[in-house]
């Protein structure tokens, strides 16, 4: 599941991240400094599997923006059972951005915090958190992480 995601995502199938999700699923890109003082505010946040399939929505079809792509680098997976039948993960992750023209950059390196349910049998994000390890945001985060 959490290898699947990054491919979703670097593979431009955007219309299925939401599906990775339940339906009161939460997302959130946060600073570490953010989240190390409990703030609530992030660069991105969508409470509901809704709230995803719209930002999907606008991207597509409303957002300007130069086009690019992600690749993600993902590493030290760990997933553990916790009391309410649920699973924490944690998994360290870096993004490179590859623009139209060919530039290639770190756009983004942090570590996921998930809490992972099963659905239907199938596991899915209860909570996904990317906590990136810098304040500094390049440009404006349109493709979620």
């Amino acid at each position: 599941m959490i290898r699947d995601y990054a491919h979703c995502i670097d593979d431009d199938r955007l219309e299925d991240w939401p599906g990775f999700f339940v339906e009161k699923g939460i997302y959130r890109i946060v600073t570490r400094e953010t989240f190390e003082r409990g703030m609530p505010v992030g660069v991105m946040t969508c409470t509901s599997r809704g709230m995803m399939q719209d930002r999907v929505l606008s991207l597509r079809q409303a957002n300007i923006y130069e086009p690019h792509v992600y690749r993600h680098l993902i590493s030290a997976i760990s997933v553990q059972p916790d009391d309410s039948g649920a699973w924490t993960g944690r998994t360290s992750f870096a993004v490179i951005r590859t623009m139209q023209e060919g530039a290639m950059s770190i756009f983004a390196a942090g570590r996921y915090l998930d809490r992972i349910v099963l659905e239907d049998g199938a596991p899915r994000f209860a909570e996904r958190v990317a906590v990136l390890d810098s304040r500094r945001i390049d440009t404006l985060i349109v493709i979620p992480l």
